[in-house]
């Protein structure tokens, strides 16, 4: 962990825009439950609670501007305005960490959207009842050290990014990476077919 109490980002080992991930010519096929999670516009926390019968909570690791962190962010970045803030969260279900996001945001957008800092991005995004469009950019394998540490496995691991505009305006850059642990309720993420097609491109 860095000395500001932020991960690094997590490595990238494949990427592809989300629209060419569903090209099943281009791509192994992925069970239905995996690609609505990774593919789907609604919020991944509220689908884990549905799914696990239980309260999902985030837990804060940090909030703070760092600049540094834009060359770590999805390219989509550019579309905030600057000086911007990184959060980081824990997703968590009865002691049980099931993923792990950080989002990117205009630090003056920050603080009118996140009022409660320890309460997931959609609850505090739809407390208003405002109309909000979220758009799947991408979809990622990555792995790092501290994410096998505390998934408890040794990964790689499903990541996608996506923004969520407001006004037609995009308001955050949002990371998220999945542990395996889900394929309980998701079934076989089928990863390890991603990773050898990767693998033996390069």
């Amino acid at each position: 962990m860095e000395n500001n109490n932020l991960f690094n980002s997590p490595e990238i080992l494949w990427e592809s825009s989300a629209s060419v991930f569903l090209d099943k010519n281009k791509f192994p096929e992925i069970p239905g439950a995996w690609k609505l999670m990774l593919l789907g516009d609604g919020s991944p926390t509220r689908h884990l609670q549905l799914l696990t019968k239980k309260e999902t909570k985030v837990r804060l690791i940090g909030m703070e501007i760092d600049e540094l962190s834009i060359k770590e962010a999805p390219e989509e970045i550019n579309q905030l305005k600057t000086p911007l803030i990184r959060r980081q969260v824990w997703i968590e279900n009865n002691d049980i960490t099931l993923a792990w996001a950080e989002s990117w945001w205009n630090i003056k957008q920050v603080h009118l959207n996140l009022t409660n800092t320890k309460e997931p991005i959609w609850k505090n995004l739809t407390k208003d009842r405002s109309e909000l469009f979220r758009e799947v950019d991408a979809i990622s394998i990555v792995n790092s050290s501290w994410l096998q540490k505390q998934f408890k496995s040794e990964g790689p691991f499903w990541s996608r990014n996506y923004r969520f505009f407001r006004n037609k305006k995009p308001l955050t850059i949002i990371r998220e990476v999945f542990n395996p642990y889900i394929e309980k309720w998701l079934g076989e993420g089928e990863i390890k077919k991603f990773v050898n097609l990767y693998s033996s491109s390069t």
